[in-house]
């Protein structure tokens, strides 16, 4: 089937900042005493809004007796991931060729906060093909995993979540695309892909794995009416 939009999410599918994220969250949650293997981490994580993910993270630190997490991690952790976003952060390679080719609507919707998204976005020279349709969990009353994130930027977009398309590199955002009743392909051409990358976003129910921008151009051109 032709798609009627895209709805891209934007950490490690448009810009490669989930391996930063990933890095940089390991290594001071095991500072406070919080060790996670990479894929329970990414599993457990990856794709979930931000009020999710620190009431998550709460609750573990709470579970090995160490009480709320302390009141300075959440800022040292926040100047910690912005230095190297601001120093190392690159779109993914072959995205910026995909959207210019791409001539149908097309949205972001991301967990990330709306200020951060933007930033990101802009920092790497792709907001200019999104705006103004960009959106953040922080819109919408439930995250990922819950379909609201991706349900708003349809309506926005005015199209049919049955004909939309949802790129996703996180099991909670192919489960999100899913309950929205959109086609889901999961992506594994970021840094922070890892082994079990592609049979995680299987298991979640992505329609099919794609492995580059490239390999998503081809699809989406035999997807396209002749």
């Amino acid at each position: 089937m032709a798609f009627e939009a895209i709805l891209f999410d934007c950490d490690g599918v448009l810009v490669d900042s989930e391996i930063i994220y990933v890095e940089v969250e390991r290594e001071h949650l095991a500072r406070i005493g919080l060790h996670y293997g990479l894929d329970e981490y990414m599993n457990k994580f990856q794709g979930l809004g931000s009020t999710d993910f620190w009431a998550a993270l709460d609750k573990d630190h709470r579970a090995i007796g160490k009480g709320p997490l302390p009141e300075t991690f959440g800022p040292e952790l926040d100047a910690a991931t912005m230095e190297r976003i601001d120093r190392e952060l690159s779109e993914i390679a072959g995205i910026k060729q995909l959207l210019e080719a791409h001539e149908g609507p097309r949205a972001v919707a991301s967990s990330s906060r709306l200020h951060r998204l933007i930033h990101k976005l802009q920092h790497t020279g792709l907001y200019d093909y999104f705006e103004p349709h960009i959106y953040s969990g922080e819109q919408v009353s439930n995250g990922k995993p819950a379909p609201d994130l991706f349900l708003l930027a349809a309506e926005k977009l005015g199209v049919d979540p049955a004909a939309t398309l949802v790129v996703e590199d996180s099991s909670n955002g192919v489960k999100a695309g899913l309950a929205a009743g959109m086609t889901v392909w999961g992506f594994v051409g970021g840094g922070h892909s890892h082994g079990g990358h592609t049979e995680q976003l299987l298991e979640a129910g992505a329609h099919k794995v794609v492995e580059s921008h490239s390999n998503m151009a081809e699809l989406l051109s035999s997807e396209a009416p002749a």
